[in-house]
């Protein structure tokens, strides 16, 4: 009598990535976010470059990270001194390794499942940063520059990061946003814009 082979049923997609915080208080941690599609880290390379210019700013900042996915870039953001950031993430996994994460680092943070086209500011305080990295090739910047400027959510002088697929032209910018630093890396092309909204 043969034995009974088992049959092995395929788990659910649970594989995982991980990227590391590379600067302030948990520099070098690492956290772990679901696969999910779309989502897509920025590199080390390039959060090194970007929060090398924001640095200066970040301290007590209200910041503003709206496609959130893993979080490494509000994540970021907070380990170097920001006040508090909002994370806006429309997947029902990365929002629950958001506020997995949020809990591991006793961050002083906020994780909304929303899609960030449609959320609206409800509250008082406005937004120092705005970390501004969409999936690529959803065609999402444009509509979420333009979901941004109607929020009503940016503070005077405020920073604006982009990321964006370096072989699609810049977007169309807002008149009285500022081009402070731009760099390419890879696939990407990166900006930092200061906002200026008064008159």
């Amino acid at each position: 009598m043969r034995a009974r082979t088992k049959k092995h049923h395929k788990p659910e997609n649970n594989r995982q990535g991980s990227f590391r915080i590379i600067g302030g208080e948990w520099g070098s941690r690492r956290l772990a976010f679901p696969s999910v599609d779309g989502l897509r880290p920025s590199t080390d390379r390039v959060r090194e470059t970007v929060f090398n210019w924001l640095s200066p700013y970040l301290p007590g900042a209200q910041v503003l990270d709206m496609f959130a996915g893993s979080g490494s870039l509000g994540f970021e953001a907070l380990s170097r001194g920001a006040g508090h950031c909002v994370f806006l993430e429309l997947s029902k996994s990365a929002v629950s390794a958001l506020n997995e994460n949020r809990e591991l680092l006793q961050a002083s943070a906020s994780v909304v499942q929303i899609d960030a086209l449609v959320w609206q500011h409800t509250e008082t305080s406005v937004f120092d940063v705005v970390l501004l990295d969409p999936p690529f090739r959803k065609n999402l910047l444009q509509p979420a520059i333009d979901a941004l400027i109607s929020s009503g959510s940016l503070a005077e002088n405020a920073l604006v990061y982009i990321e964006q697929e370096k072989e699609l032209p810049a977007p169309i910018i807002p008149v009285g946003w500022q081009l402070l630093k731009q760099k390419e890396a890879g696939q990407v092309s990166y900006r930092l814009y200061e906002v200026c909204t008064s008159e």
